[in-house]
């Protein structure tokens, strides 16, 4: 990933699977073992022919104590302690669209993992015509198709606390 600074503070970004490599724990203003985290899934992908969107990849946080931004309302209540060894970054790509010929759904996106947090992919969104007439579930649902009142994808596929998604949108005849 890339790492960048801001004041006393490190941040590791990772746009693609690697591997966060801490060589030592601690900073020289005293500064704990604790990492804040922000894990963020694929999203799933679109439907096709008055389809449902795919829903959102799974969005979960974690901000240690001492850290001085503003953490989302869905932060969990710590972040992970960290030890001086290598930690495997796995970040979900984001799913296929559906198709019309075969008749196939979005696919769900894939999950992203840092120590022992993973995050959901997003849900599939419904084609048109398929049968089941649902979006996918994921880290958010996928939205149901249009033409045939297909049914939403549940969020927060599966369940974590605080939750790391929503439920997609129904569809309309």
């Amino acid at each position: 990933g890339t790492e960048s600074t801001s004041g006393n503070y490190k941040i590791h970004t990772f746009n693609s699977t690697s591997n966060f490599v801490v060589s030592s724990v601690g900073n020289p203003v005293g500064g704990g073992a604790l990492v804040s985290y922000l894990v963020i899934a694929g999203g799933g992908g679109a439907g096709r022919d008055r389809a449902g969107g795919g829903g959102a990849g799974g969005f979960r946080e974690g901000k240690a104590s001492g850290d001085p931004y503003s953490a989302s309302p869905l932060n969990a209540p710590a972040g992970i302690t960290a030890s001086a060894q290598t930690y495997p970054i796995t970040v979900g790509a984001g799913g296929a669209g559906g198709f019309t010929s075969p008749n196939t759904n979005g696919s769900n996106g894939s999950q992203s993992i840092f120590s022992t947090i993973t995050s959901a992919g997003g849900g599939g969104g419904h084609t048109s015509n398929r049968n089941p007439y649902a979006g996918g579930d994921g880290g958010s649902g996928g939205g149901g198709g249009g033409s045939v009142s297909g049914t939403a994808g549940s969020g927060n596929t599966p369940p974590v606390s605080p939750s790391q998604g929503n439920p997609g949108g129904a569809g309309q005849d």
